[in-house]
């Protein structure tokens, strides 16, 4: 006779799995009041811990809105939402050198196809944005904190012009979680200057309508970056 493995699942994941299934179907509309605590604990027949510890999960999962004195409210989950919780995960793969290097081959090969996309589509407006971005950048020289805020933002204005919400918030999460790379590089003299420079060839790559020149001058400013960065980890370790 056949042996079966039988999974023993959490009750917590139990009545997850079934309000998303009530959210998903739409049973509950964004905009809906799930029912009271106690309520729930009456539907699933599972205690007050239980049913936060499902509620605060599907929180993480932006699903569900939760304010202190009033029953949870569904929500539609935005692409923001959905990356910023895996921003634990994100923290434990960066902590290690193959996740890094993971890492930074997915972040090339997004901002290239974002420079790629710019050169072959962007109107005048969206031009007229990355001057703007590129200006304040080059303002900001010699002042780490605000070239750092400068240097997203003009990242952040490529991620806008495909117009798609997931981009930017791809974009978003990818600037949240290389925090730390950014402020490590940039404390290297002349860092700043290198990273403008970059961020001119890349604009101009972009004004004269040529992908191919785009997503190069994209992965070499990357490449260098992501070069100064291991080096100074290196340095720290020895």
């Amino acid at each position: 006779m056949a042996r079966y493995q039988i999974e023993r699942t959490k009750l917590s994941d139990q009545v997850i799995r079934q309000l998303e299934h009530d959210i998903v179907s739409e049973y509950f509309k964004p905009g809906d009041r799930l029912p009271s605590e106690r309520a729930l604990m009456e539907q699933f027949g599972v205690g007050r811990p239980t049913i936060r510890e499902a509620l605060f999960s599907l929180e993480k999962m932006g699903l569900v809105a939760l304010a202190s004195g009033s029953r949870a409210r569904v929500i539609r989950p935005t692409p923001a939402v959905v990356l910023n919780g895996l921003s634990g995960v994100m923290g434990h793969l960066l902590s290690n050198v193959d996740g890094q290097h993971h890492f930074q081959e997915a972040r090339a090969l997004f901002e290239a196809a974002m420079a790629r996309h710019a050169a072959a589509h962007a109107g005048p407006d969206d031009i007229a944005a990355l001057h703007t971005a590129l200006s304040a950048n080059a303002e900001t020289l010699g002042d780490e904190a605000e070239f750092k805020r400068t240097d997203i933002a003009f990242h952040r204005v490529l991620a806008t012009i495909p117009d798609n919400p997931v981009y930017t918030a791809v974009h978003d999460a990818m600037a949240q979680w290389l925090d730390d790379r950014r402020a490590v590089a940039l404390e290297q003299p002349g860092q700043d200057r290198i990273a403008l420079a970059a961020h001119e060839r890349i604009l101009e790559a972009i004004t004269r309508g040529d992908p191919e020149a785009a997503d190069r001058a994209m992965r070499v400013h990357l490449d260098q970056h992501y070069g100064v960065y291991r080096r100074m980890r290196a340095g720290e370790r020895e």
